[in-house]
């Protein structure tokens, strides 16, 4: 039986939230190859799940697939609601998995909507499928504006560029034990409210530090202004999200990324989606000291967390059966 095994992503921010612009979000990510999540799905004649979030996405299979139903395990697991990308890596995982469990194909950007995903930021989508570092190109704005569409009536934002992060590129993970990031109802009312009042000259700044300094940085293994250029769109989305999140980091994430900045081993850091996780960018060379970093962050921050410096992953999701 098929066991479908994938891991967090980073996702640094968009390249518009303004309705003066043509597109719409635009998401900026990438793929680590840890925390991961495991999935494993037989066939069964009724719908089985020990996993509370993993339940509505094998319901949702099990109805497409017009079948019995199925035994789903979930047998890795990351925090939820932390900035890794949860959500979208469980309801993909678990498609697979029970696709495949009944000798069936499906293509996870296809389903994606009809799972609830892939709705703003289609990061977690293409690393899913691909890994790497990932640029996708948006919704268009007519469609979604402030209010997005009905519940799967979108499709994936399509990929722009896609790059492999050097292999001995590191990311140090600080995830401070605080209040879970926005997520559902609350993160859909924070983001229409973003939207409606972001300033259309963010988008524009953005759109050159991307194409002046990101993408060559990573196209050319700059891990310097890589780190540094990642960092800086971070903070310019944080100015569209101030109001909602209390600052343009979401506390006490600010403290943690400021601390982290300072380190000699670090080049760059930011805050992960809406947070807690903070991200900074070193390299295998320099993990132990990073990782010393990190635990130095919380210190300074005041809170307790978890630090990990992980590699990137250039790769999809796994199937093993």
């Amino acid at each position: 039986m098929p066991t479908v095994t994938t891991a967090a992503r980073l996702h640094f921010g968009f390249q518009n939230l303004s309705l003066a612009h043509e597109r719409l979000y635009g998401g900026v990510g990438l793929a680590l190859d840890e925390p991961r999540l495991a999935v494993h799905a037989e066939r069964a004649d009724e719908l089985r799940c020990d996993d509370g979030a993993a339940e509505p996405y094998v319901r949702r299979v099990v109805d497409a697939l017009d079948v019995p139903g199925a035994a789903v395990t979930i047998e890795e697991r990351f925090p939820r609601h932390v900035g890794l990308g949860s959500g979208t890596q469980l309801a993909l995982a678990t498609l697979v998995a029970v696709v495949r469990a009944y000798d069936r194909t499906a293509d996870a950007r296809t389903y994606a909507p009809r799972l609830g995903r892939g709705g703003r930021s289609g990061v977690g989508v293409a690393t899913f499928e691909d890994g790497g570092f990932v640029v996708d190109g948006g919704h268009p704005t007519e469609r979604f504006t402030a209010e997005p569409p009905a519940e799967g009536d979108w499709d994936v934002p399509p990929v722009l560029a896609r790059h492999d992060v050097p292999a001995h590129w590191r990311f140090v993970v600080v995830v401070p034990d605080s209040d879970p990031g926005q997520s559902g109802s609350e993160e859909d009312r924070s983001m229409r409210q973003a939207v409606e009042r972001a300033d259309p000259g963010i988008a524009d700044e953005i759109s050159t530090l991307l194409t002046r300094r990101l993408l060559p940085a990573i196209a050319t293994r700059d891990r310097r202004d890589f780190g540094q250029a990642a960092a800086r769109l971070g903070r310019l989305n944080g100015a569209w999200y101030a109001d909602e999140q209390g600052g343009v980091y979401r506390p006490p994430a600010g403290s943690i990324v400021d601390a982290l900045s300072r380190a000699p081993s670090v080049s760059g850091a930011g805050q992960s989606s809406w947070g807690p996780t903070v991200w900074g960018l070193t390299t295998e060379e320099y993990a132990s000291e990073a990782s010393e970093a990190g635990a130095l962050a919380l210190d300074e921050a005041g809170v307790e967390g978890s630090v990990r410096v992980v590699a990137p992953r250039n790769v999809g999701a796994s199937l093993s059966e």
